[in-house]
């Protein structure tokens, strides 16, 4: 609880026993309330190690529904259990748990709707292991982007965010992919609904444990960011509609 605000932290999880201990451990319960994590049909003992850290609220999807489809369920149950503000932490270790006072904190003193730890400010990702193609990739998506939503975001891939529960009455996720480019369809939501989105500088790390997409995922996905920026843009402009920005 911060300000009178109950937080959740929602974990997406796949294969992530070698470093779901290290990532929940650094969570803050000083001011955390619930956690839940959501295992996507792991083919480790990510379900057991979870239990096994105490985590009250563990899901288990019996077949593998995606990136995406994972954070459905992970959005769903937080606001199931009265989440005024949702976090969520990727359970791989490649995002600090320490930034999570500062993300909550500046939602629960209505700064800002919609908090991103950003990879790019500073000079964190280099440094942290993101592979040069990535990073390059990164810059040109997020230039592109900024240019057909209208934004100036440092970069809308990042998968550290932190969410007011208000933006959930106006947007719907469900409408979203099931695949690794929900992520940026969701910022294109909240953006379009007209929520302003503040950034945190983020450290950040890649290892072997760490998920991490691969090449062939990467352009895939990158080519899903630039037709979700052209449907926004076509949206924003009234040559299209889509029931994806459609307000509930």
């Amino acid at each position: 609880m911060l300000l009178g605000k109950k937080i959740v932290v929602v974990m997406p999880a796949y294969n992530a026993e070698q470093t779901l201990e290290r990532t929940y451990n650094e969570i803050p319960f000083e001011i955390v309330d619930d956690v839940v994590l959501v295992d996507d049909a792991s083919r480790d003992n990510t379900e057991l190690v979870a239990k096994a850290l105490g985590i009250k609220h563990v899901i288990k999807h019996i077949n593998n529904r995606g990136y995406g489809g994972n954070q459905k369920t992970c959005y769903a149950k937080a606001l199931e259990l009265g989440a005024d503000i949702v976090i969520m932490l990727h359970p791989d270790y490649q995002y600090t748990p320490k930034l999570i006072h500062s993300m909550a904190y500046m939602i629960a003193q209505d700064l800002y709707p919609v908090v991103i730890a950003s990879r790019i400010l500073g000079n964190g990702a280099l440094k942290g292991g993101m592979p040069l193609y990535k990073y390059i990739a990164n810059r040109f998506l997020t230039f592109f982007q900024n240019i057909l939503v209208g934004e100036k975001l440092s970069e809308y891939h990042t998968g550290y965010r932190a969410f007011s529960r208000t933006i959930f009455h106006d947007i719907d996720v469900e409408e979203n992919s099931d695949d690794f480019v929900f992520d940026n369809q969701m910022l294109s939501q909240i953006i379009f609904a007209g929520f302003t989105i503040g950034e945190i500088t983020c450290p950040t790390k890649y290892f072997e444990e760490a998920s991490s997409i691969n090449f062939k995922r990467s352009m895939i996905y990158g080519a899903g960011v630039v037709i979700t920026s052209i449907q926004h843009f076509l949206c924003k402009i009234g040559i299209i509609s889509m029931k994806r920005y459609k307000k509930r």
